[in-house]
């Protein structure tokens, strides 16, 4: 952390992300801020949470809040003694910059610094990766309880509910995002929420979901026919599979992130259907479901050993539905691994 420091020209750096001084100093409370400098690190955190942070928190010193957060972070870094303070513009509001600034009366210069702390969470080490693997593992298995819910008459939520009360009984802290469950034409919104929609013959099903496990997220989707699937949605799968498959093969140390996106779109395009992929190959995963790097069209940032990614490319059709499959991959040094376990072919109930 110090050298990042140094490269970025500050003294110190002003941690506002829960997710961020969770990876850095092992703190699981929701309020505070954590003052980190080349001396050491302090955490900031109002009386509710003291006793935890020292519990959670080993070889950081904690600082009791007095008045707001900040008030209490910049009297730290004040004691410090230090001038140019680096901050996260990606998780600071306008509002809290105020505050700070106000709160140093001038004597400190804010820097900001976006993705300082990201920049490390994206490299996971061989611990971090096999936490994933469970993570992704565990949501390959409850997908395919999922599937086996599915039965003409159930209704979206009541699936979503059963899914996330399997996953805290197979030990998960719960969903690492809102479950999807889409019915009929209403898989062709990639981000629909469940609804009392209920199941009937001849409809596609997507199922998009992922858990915490252990702090880390993992991310699946499995797509279904109820009923004998016509040539159409065959071809659309057929497609999607073949897609996802190049991308997942263009996975390896040194590619950039566009260039793995281009590889799922220029599959769909020899199909007709690039026009029906309407978001990103991929994303980053770790602690937050939502992480770099990003993998979509356009993209430079190359992959690098301990990277985790989504690789879920998808068709979508108003009116119609849609089709999409999504698996977690690892970057390792010379290799590639699917974390993910469930079955990927086309499965008509």
């Amino acid at each position: 952390m110090a050298e990042l420091l140094h490269e970025s020209r500050i003294d110190s750096l002003l941690v506002t992300h829960p997710a961020n001084w969770f990876y850095l100093t092992g703190f699981t409370g929701e309020s505070g801020a954590l003052v980190v400098s080349k001396k050491g690190a302090t955490l900031v955190t109002d009386g509710r949470f003291v006793v935890q942070a020292k519990e959670e928190a080993i070889g950081v010193r904690v600082r009791e809040q007095k008045g707001s957060v900040f008030e209490s972070a910049v009297q730290e870094l004040r004691d410090g003694k230090v001038r140019r303070v680096g901050f996260d513009a990606d998780h600071m509001t306008v509002s809290q910059l105020q505050s700070a600034r106000k709160a140093s009366k001038g004597r400190l210069e804010w820097v900001a610094v976006p993705g300082i702390v990201e920049t490390l969470r994206a490299r996971k080490d061989a611990v971090e990766l096999a936490q994933m693997r469970k993570a992704a593992i565990l949501a390959g298995e409850i997908v395919e309880f999922a599937i086996g819910l599915l039965k003409p008459g159930v209704c979206e939520r009541e699936v979503a509910a059963e899914i996330e009360y399997e996953m805290r009984k197979r030990g998960a802290a719960g969903p690492a995002f809102e479950t999807i469950v889409a019915f009929g034409d209403r898989a062709a919104l990639p981000h629909a929420r469940p609804t009392g929609k209920r199941l009937r013959k001849n409809e596609l099903v997507v199922l998009d979901l992922g858990v915490i496990l252990g702090h880390y997220c993992s991310d699946i989707t499995r797509t279904v026919f109820v009923g004998r699937a016509p040539k159409r949605i065959q071809t659309w799968y057929k497609a999607v599979l073949e897609a996802q498959g190049a991308a997942i093969s263009a996975v390896r140390e040194g590619v950039s992130c566009g260039e793995v996106d281009a590889a799922a779109r220029r599959v769909l395009e020899g199909y007709g259907l690039d026009r029906l992929f309407v978001h990103s190959t991929g994303h980053g995963l770790g602690l937050e479901v939502h992480e770099d790097p990003r993998v979509a069209k356009g993209q430079t940032r190359r992959l690098e050993p301990g990277n985790a990614i989504t690789i879920e490319p998808g068709v979508y059709a108003e009116g119609i539905g849609g089709v999409r499959i999504e698996d977690d991959v690892a970057v390792h040094t010379g290799r590639t691994e699917v974390l993910s376990r469930a079955p990927r072919h086309l499965i008509e109930l």
